[in-house]
């Protein structure tokens, strides 16, 4: 199976491969792996259809961890490749840097990890690892070197977010007040401002979703 065939699969399962390298045997990926690829949500489409799974309406906790083991688990099988998760651990596994060592995805203007096609929304469901070297197509560029205004770097209300510190504190203390209502129930401003994010066709329901997860944590 070639990489554009693949991702077709991917895609099929609302998922999308957003990262893809060779690891080396500093890269801390599974021993046997020869290629790693990262996938996250395919859109648009994928939380409408994320939403009405299963693992939605059981009443059972984590749900979207639920549904991305079951989905990316049965990708993995088809293909005889291992799947490994974010949640996998602790230790966990080193998704942003083998996002970063990807080459695919970068560190933006604010710290956050930034993709040419996700913008600041970018994520990780999960990675599979394959046994072989598949031929992959080159790394696209970062959007930030177009990105003239760079609007994240002021859309954040308390400044919580700067390339070289992340106020979590400040940021989950904000959301607590009224003020903080817009980002609970439509996301981060920081992430919602750049313009990749706003071509990516990510809905609010899902960033209410991540947001509330993150509030309570």
């Amino acid at each position: 199976m070639n990489f554009e065939r693949l991702r077709q699969t991917v895609q099929n399962s609302h998922l999308e491969i957003f990262a893809a390298f060779h690891p080396g045997p500093d890269d801390l990926a599974p021993n046997t792996c020869k290629t790693l690829l990262l996938l996250g949500p395919h859109e648009p489409g994928f939380w409408a259809h994320v939403s009405s799974q299963p693992e939605f309406t059981d009443g059972a906790q984590n749900p979207l961890d639920r549904w991305s083991k079951r989905i990316a688990g049965k990708i993995a099988s088809a293909i005889s490749a291992q799947a490994v998760f974010p949640s996998d651990g602790p230790p966990y596994p080193p998704f942003i840097a083998w996002a970063l060592q990807s080459g695919w995805v970068y560190a933006s203007p604010v710290g956050l990890l930034v993709h040419h096609r996700a913008g600041l929304f970018v994520s990780f469901r999960a990675a599979l690892a394959l046994s072989w070297a598949m031929d992959l197509p080159k790394p696209p560029p970062t959007p930030c070197e177009t990105c003239r205004q760079q609007p994240c770097r002021t859309a954040c209300p308390i400044g919580a977010l700067s390339r070289s510190q992340y106020d979590v504190e400040a940021c989950r203390s904000y959301l607590s007040t009224p003020a903080g209502d817009r980002c609970k129930k439509q996301g981060c401003l920081a992430r919602r401002s750049c313009p990749a994010s706003q071509s990516y066709g990510r809905l609010d329901a899902q960033s209410a979703f991540h947001m509330k997860a993150f509030h309570s944590s």
